[in-house]
Parts: structure tokens; sequence; C-alpha cells
């Protein structure tokens, strides 16, 4: 019985593998990029290889360029910074773009994942003439996984606990907008909070979740607390925009809504919208979320 309760959650996960897979297989997407773009990729930023690198788009111009930074998802355990997913529409309204890599919770479990990312944030705010950016202007943007990432580093910028080992430690990891889509925010509140039936129990010691703190969550609280967005919140936190739709089978609406009711309750700067019968992406990224997506970016990055 505890092995047929499994095979969905394996089931999953063996997907996010196969598609991260082909993913690595295909390298970056062929996406046309607007004319004048230049691309440097493989940068390093930390000392984890291929999972310490990033890749910067800058527009035509000379700068310095406000930032955003796309963060990949894949349950913490697949994916890759290639091609920078929709961020790169924003090079067309002067905005620089860079994606990153970061330890998957194969190799090491959180608080490692945003360690990385807290590092790659120092290191492009550290390099930022170099590179051509706007280091008081950056931004993040993820979905599902990613986006619990960039949630995280928009309530945990500075804290020392979440900062880790990595280079540049007198340069901010603060950034100054975060675009969240439908990303986990209280670990442990999964599975009580789901209303679409899914494949996934977020309580398994096989779950993503649990992979990413090391053990089942609910046998592992504390942990999980560590990880949740919500409990940094602080009325300095950057302005949010949180895109969630009501249908989702594997992260609840419910996850974006608390992360929401905790930044109000402390006067931040937070938009919440529910997209009616939107799944987990399906359903998220139309034109008009896009257009929101992009006025946001305008009105917090390029004051």
């Amino acid at each position: 019985m505890v092995f047929r309760s499994m095979i969905p959650g394996l089931c999953v996960m063996m997907m996010m593998a196969a598609q991260g897979l082909a993913q690595a297989k295909k390298g970056a997407p062929k996406q046309k990029l607007p004319d004048g773009v230049t691309a440097e990729r493989d940068i390093e930023y930390g000392p984890h290889g291929e999972r310490n690198k990033l890749d910067i788009y800058l527009p035509k111009g000379d700068g310095p360029f406000p930032l955003v930074i796309w963060v990949h998802g894949g349950g913490w355990q697949n994916g890759s910074k290639a091609g920078a997913g929709p961020a790169t529409r924003l090079l067309e309204k002067g905005f620089a773009v860079a994606a990153i890599n970061y330890r998957l919770s194969g190799q090491a479990i959180f608080p490692a994942q945003i360690n990385d990312c807290k590092a790659a944030i120092r290191f492009m705010r550290a390099n930022s003439k170099k590179y051509k950016l706007d280091p008081d202007h950056f931004g993040v943007w993820g979905s599902s996984a990613a986006g619990h990432l960039v949630a995280l580093l928009g309530t945990s910028g500075d804290v020392r606990d979440l900062e880790g080992d990595g280079l540049n430690k007198e340069v901010s990891s603060r950034v100054q907008a975060v675009c969240d889509w439908f990303g986990p925010t209280d670990l442990t509140k999964m599975n009580e909070q789901t209303t679409v039936k899914g494949p996934i129990d977020h309580d398994s010691p096989t779950s993503p979740e649990s992979k990413l703190v090391g053990g089942a969550v609910q046998e592992n609280k504390d942990k999980a607390k560590r990880a949740n967005p919500l409990e940094y919140a602080t009325k300095d936190d950057p302005p949010f925009l949180i895109l969630h739709g009501d249908k989702d089978p594997l992260v609840p609406v419910k996850q974006s809504e608390i992360l929401h009711d905790a930044l109000k309750k402390v006067n931040v700067d937070s938009t919440l919208i529910v997209v009616p019968g939107a799944a987990h992406g399906p359903g998220i990224g139309t034109a008009e979320n896009f257009e929101k997506i992009e006025a946001f970016f305008m009105r917090t990055l390029k004051k």
C-alpha cells in the first residue's frame, strides 16, 4: 500500500526529470532576440560548476539598464537557465535580462538554492559597471519552485541566515521587484490547502518539497519554516506581483493568497491576480497578463 501511494508522485517526478533532460539536450532554445541584443553566457558566479553559472542579455544602448533576473522552475530538482524563459520579451523595453542556474535538491538541500540565488545577485551587483546594469533596480521573476525562490528573495533581502558563504558578502542581495508565478509559500500547508486533486502528496518524503528540505515536511517543520517566504515578510520588502491559477493541481492557489495577505499585513505593495480556470502554468501566460507584468516592472524598476 505504501508503494502504491508513492506512484503518482513518482510519475510526476519522472515527467519533470524527462522535461529537464530534454531541455538540457536541446540547449538554449532558438528564441529570436530583438535586434541589437548581446548575450554573454555561462558566466561563473560561484564555486559549484555548471549550477553556479548565469547568462546576461543586454539591449541596444549604453546603459546602465534595470535588470530582471529569470529563475527557472522544475520542482527544485530539474531545469536550467537556458533561454531565460518569458523574461526576454522585456529586452525590447530597455531592460537587461539575466537567467541563473542554482544547485538542485539532488545535489544539496535547502538553503543551498537560495544561497546560490543570492550569490548570483551579489555578483551581478558587484559587477554592475562591467555588465552595464543599474545596481539599484534589480527585479526577479520565476514560476512554481522558482516562484518560491523569487518570493524568498523578495522577503529575505540581506537576511544573514540565508546569504550563504558565497563571494561579495559586502554587497546587498536585495531586489527591488518580484514577479511570482504560482510559487509555494508555506511547505507544511500545501496538502491541507489543496482544492484541485493533483498527483502529488506534498507531505510524502518523496515529494519535491520534502526533497528540498531533506525529509518529510511534516517531520521537519523547522526546516520547512526556514524555507517559507512568508516567514520573512517585513515592511521594507519590495513590491510583489503574484499570479496563480484557481485550478492549479500542483500548488494550491491558497499558497499565493497567504503570501499576499502576509505582505499586505506589513504594508508591502502587493498585487495578487487569481486567473480563473488556469492550471499550473497553462492559462497564466496570456497577452493581458504579460502586459500587466511589463507595466509592473516599468513602474518598479524604471522610475
